[in-house]
């Protein structure tokens, strides 16, 4: 395995994130332009380039801790943070990391930067515990968040804050969903066992593994025994609790993970919609693999585009998976934590105002509409139901939950509100 490349691609995508892309569509180009790539590679990258997001505070402190002066070259600095990863986070060989890592930087400009990086990251390995110790004290480098998300959290979860951050740090956890109709979580465990893999029931149709494994690997995933959503997630199809029978909608439905949970959970009929074509397909191949594209009825639009796709019959559930911040699953999309701004919920929240109130005109009265988002942002949860229920006179909230991300979850919100 060329552990060269793995470092070089691994560094161009912390160097775009920063420039302010979106990690997996920078891994996705740069997989596109390398199709050779072998899995150890692609395993490499991918491990570097989620690292260096997850833990970039104390790797960016730690670096300025040993430099005079900030260094200019971004690609320089990008290169320097994922070898510093993979040396303090990694169990690969410190002179294997240094020496691919030096020869690397060497084909920066003329090779000015050979001996400062040789001298950087031997000077890492001497300091370590030195370095990692004062990130203690620092608060970015400490919680791996800006200053101002740590300050959210503090000022918004008095109690949890601390808890969270440790969360948002961590791997999330595989968890699977089990399809109720053939299968339940006490059983699956043990088919799980037979084929080798170690899991545990996190709930009566879920299962938590204990490591990751290729979804090929699991018993009965082709057949749509299972599939992979995080147990936070599952909590959508158990609160709108749909019906044999009923209509339901369910808006920016990819890739299609709640909406197969609806089709497992009852009888019912579902119109799904995305904006995204390409997202869209993903929602299709879950139904499909599932056995249930007979029951759904897929609109490329937009949802708050109602003569796009509308028809004018009224559902009886609408699931309003509304676009946010994803603030509450940055520990699976670590980028998330750099790439977000504080005034972002807000403007998020004034775009969702627009698509709730457009989707409340396909509600039956007697329906109900089901507000879910992945932020454990105020402006795009509480705040934004109160505002709802404001400005429809129609409206009820019958229950609302924030789950906060931890070491079985990732954060959601969820109201479930009624139309009179």
């Amino acid at each position: 395995m060329s552990m060269a490349l793995a470092q070089q691609l691994a560094a161009q995508a912390v160097e775009a994130v920063a420039q302010g892309q979106n990690l997996q569509d920078v891994l996705a180009a740069l997989r596109a332009k390398h199709p050779d790539l072998t899995a150890q590679e692609n395993g490499a990258l991918q491990d570097i380039a989620y690292g260096c997001q997850r833990y970039l505070g104390s790797l960016k402190f730690m670096l300025g801790k040993m430099l005079t002066r900030p260094i200019s070259d971004s690609g320089l600095e990008s290169r320097l943070l994922a070898a510093l990863y993979q040396l303090h986070y990694t169990r690969n060989a410190p002179h294997a990391v240094v020496n691919e890592a030096v020869e690397g930087i060497a084909k920066i400009g003329r090779g000015q930067y050979r001996s400062f990086a040789n001298a950087v990251l031997r000077r890492f390995l001497r300091e370590r515990e030195t370095l990692a110790a004062a990130c203690k004290h620092h608060l970015e480098a400490k919680h791996n968040l800006p200053q101002w998300w740590v300050a959210y959290l503090q000022n918004h979860y008095p109690k949890h804050w601390h808890n969270i951050t440790t969360a948002l740090q961590s791997h999330p956890p595989m968890t699977l969903r089990i399809n109720r109709r053939l299968s339940n979580a006490e059983d699956y465990v043990r088919r799980l066992a037979e084929a080798g893999i170690a899991a545990q029931a996190a709930a009566e149709y879920a299962v938590t593994l204990a490591e990751a494994v290729p979804v090929a690997k699991l018993p009965g995933f082709s057949d749509g025994m299972v599939s992979v959503q995080d147990l936070g997630a599952q909590k959508a199809a158990e609160l709108l609790n749909v019906r044999d029978g009923e209509r339901v909608l369910d808006a920016c439905a990819a890739p299609g993970g709640k909406t197969g949970h609806l089709l497992e959970w009852a009888d019912c009929e579902v119109t799904a919609l995305d904006i995204d074509e390409g997202r869209l397909k993903r929602v299709e191949s879950n139904v499909v693999r599932l056995g249930m594209d007979d029951r759904v009825r897929l609109h490329c639009a937009d949802a708050q585009d109602l003569a796009a796709w509308y028809d004018g019959r009224m559902f009886d559930a609408v699931l309003a998976d509304v676009p946010c911040t994803a603030s509450g699953v940055a520990r699976r999309n670590p980028d998330i934590k750099w790439l977000r701004r504080p005034q972002d919920a807000a403007k998020t929240a004034r775009q969702q105002e627009t698509l709730l109130d457009a989707l409340w005109q396909t509600l039956k009265p007697g329906g109900r509409m089901l507000l879910a988002t992945c932020s454990i942002f105020d402006e795009e949860n509480g705040r934004q139901l109160q505002k709802f229920l404001n400005r429809h006179a129609d409206a009820q909230a019958l229950e609302s939950h924030v789950l906060l991300p931890n070491k079985s979850q990732d954060g959601f919100y969820y109201a479930l509100i009624q139309k009179q």
